[in-house]
């Protein structure tokens, strides 16, 4: 099974309202994550949102520090709330022959959560990561917890054992 884990909007321009121990900690089961998969050869995606963006801008719309980034990584900037919506992900996805999506990053009532929906309408297997996701809103992570498919950093480590 071929793995893919976006890493959604965690860009200092929309992160701005949350905790900065919520980042941190959503950033270090993120990072383990992403080492796991790139170790065994799974692609690990970064989605940027740069809509209305400004030249002058730029710095603001880059990935948080604390987002490990390696040159095998993708990168696919969007400019609406679906990272599949005017795109190139799903093209990639298929590429990359990927049977399982793992989304994190912000926000869980928006950007992660109309992705999670844009994959299940072209076919593709979406999860969330348990604590890889993010809210200005702490009732929508529990939320979306509840109503959409969850998976653990064990259950990600088992799967790339195997």
């Amino acid at each position: 099974m071929k793995i893919g884990l976006l890493i959604i909007d965690l860009q200092e321009v929309h992160v701005s309202g949350v905790e900065q121990k919520e980042i941190d900690r959503a950033c270090e089961y993120i990072n383990f994550v992403s080492g796991l998969l790139r170790a065994k050869g799974h692609a690990v995606i970064h989605i940027q949102d740069i809509e209305g963006m400004q030249p002058s801008e730029e710095a603001r719309f880059a990935i948080i520090p604390g987002v490990e980034v390696q040159e095998t990584d993708f990168n696919v900037k969007k400019e609406y709330s679906n990272a599949f919506w005017r795109t190139d992900l799903e093209e990639l996805a298929r590429e990359q022959g990927i049977d399982l999506l793992i989304l994190s990053g912000y926000a869980a009532e928006h950007c992660v959560l109309f992705t999670y929906n844009g994959a299940a309408e072209r076919g593709i297997k979406a999860v969330l990561l348990q604590n890889g996701i993010l809210s200005s809103h702490k009732d929508v992570i529990t939320a979306a917890y509840r109503d959409r498919n969850l998976i653990s950093y064990p259950v990600i480590q088992a799967l790339v054992q195997s």
